[in-house]
């Protein structure tokens, strides 16, 4: 059975909250990633995704003074890097999110997995079946 560790996103793209949506955007636009976690103080506090992103432009925010902090979701829910892929897509889908920021067994971000990461790797198994 396939799991997390092995098809997610190594080395996400870390933001703090105080950063601005701007800034976060051009990262995540460079990177070509659809989320970014939030650390304080090297601890994950929060997820930003263009989601968020796409609510705070719907309320005509500015980017250069919107805060990362007034946008992301806080405490997200998280998976280890031992959860399978079914499990994983199943929390996604439960929880109506597409994003899921993964934790090592120190509560470390470990990396982050997209729904699309899930589904493709899911296929790709089946295919080989």
């Amino acid at each position: 059975m396939l799991r997390l560790s092995e098809i997610m996103r190594r080395e996400p793209i870390e933001v703090a909250p105080e950063d601005t949506l701007g800034e976060v955007a051009e990262r995540m636009s460079e990177a070509n990633v659809g989320a970014v976690v939030v650390k304080d103080y090297g601890r994950l506090i929060g997820i930003l995704t263009e989601r968020d992103m796409l609510k705070a432009m719907a309320a005509r925010v500015h980017t250069s003074e919107a805060r990362v902090r007034q946008w992301m979701t806080e405490d997200p829910i998280t998976a280890g890097v031992d959860t399978g892929l079914e499990e994983a897509a199943r929390i996604m889908l439960d929880n109506g999110f597409r994003h899921l920021p993964i934790v090592d067994e120190n509560g470390r971000v470990a990396g982050i997995a997209s729904l699309r990461r899930v589904v493709a790797a899911t296929q790709a198994a089946a295919d080989r079946a």
